[in-house]
């Protein structure tokens, strides 16, 4: 005679809804946060102002987030709406990249957007921004020619021109006459100025003759007409000035006077890793 067995529960599945941590779905994953910046910091990103004029900016209530008033530390990403007055501006995602131009400035033109006297602005050069503006690092007087450096990043600008990271200017000088020791010693050591004492950190003689000869100087400062200035303090006459660097920059001899470069992801990345 055959003994019947007991039958066994049907196991009991777990629906997904039941699941432990331990039983993870396969076809599912977590969704990255999203990203978010520092209210301040986008507007200074945009060439807007300082992250400090940004922040006084805020404070005063003309921006807002979502038609909503900002405040000091609000943050916003990509899509959100930021506005300032009429001024619609874009978040791009955290990989986007400011621009950077390198503009060759010929004599004979402004480093401002207005002038009294109607003289012709670099700015006039430049391209076209709909929702950010080109902001200038450092300036050239009117008759000096060479490299200027403009970005949309305003922290970018600060990083270059601040005072505490002494960002090296190089400069090609032409004087009438040529330099004794005694004065190359003056212009290394240090010459009085209106504003204070200033020095070459380094000056090398280029060659040439008469109202032709040209030196090489290094300042890590950008005082208003310095280099010239330097030369008038011990009796001698810059005829020609051009700058052929600004901190890691070096002017491109394949921009000519009035042109401008704009540099692509790679140059732009390789100058944020150089300056940190």
């Amino acid at each position: 005679m055959k003994v019947k067995r007991p039958l066994r529960p049907a196991k009991k599945k777990t629906p997904p809804a039941e699941r432990t941590s331990s039983q993870k779905p396969i076809t599912t994953r977590d969704e990255p946060p999203a990203v978010t910046f520092k209210l301040q910091k986008l507007l200074a990103q945009k060439g807007l102002g300082s992250r400090r004029e940004m922040e006084e900016l805020i404070a005063t209530g003309a921006v807002s987030v979502n038609g909503e008033t900002a405040t000091l530390g609000d943050r916003a990403g990509p899509g959100d709406v930021i506005r300032i007055g009429r001024r619609v501006i874009r978040v791009h995602a955290e990989a986007d990249l400011p621009k950077v131009l390198l503009y060759h400035k010929p004599e004979g033109e402004i480093v401002s957007r207005h002038d009294p006297e109607g003289r012709p602005s670099v700015f006039d050069k430049l391209p076209h921004l709909r929702s950010s503006k080109w902001t200038a690092i450092g300036r050239l007087d009117f008759n000096t020619s060479g490299l200027l450096i403009f970005t949309t990043d305003g922290a970018l600008a600060n990083r270059l021109m601040h005072p505490r990271f002494e960002m090296e200017r190089e400069y090609a000088v032409r004087i009438m006459g040529q330099l004794t020791e005694e004065q190359m010693k003056q212009l290394t050591t240090g010459v009085m100025l209106d504003d204070g004492e200033a020095a070459f950190t380094y000056l090398a003689d280029q060659g040439g003759e008469g109202s032709n000869h040209w030196y090489r100087v290094i300042l890590k400062e950008g005082k208003n007409r310095e280099v010239r200035r330097m030369f008038e303090a011990i009796g001698l006459t810059v005829s020609r000035l051009m700058r052929v660097r600004f901190g890691p920059i070096n002017l491109p001899p394949r921009i000519k006077r009035g042109q401008w470069l704009e540099l692509d992801e790679k140059e732009t990345r390789r100058l944020l890793s150089l300056i940190g």
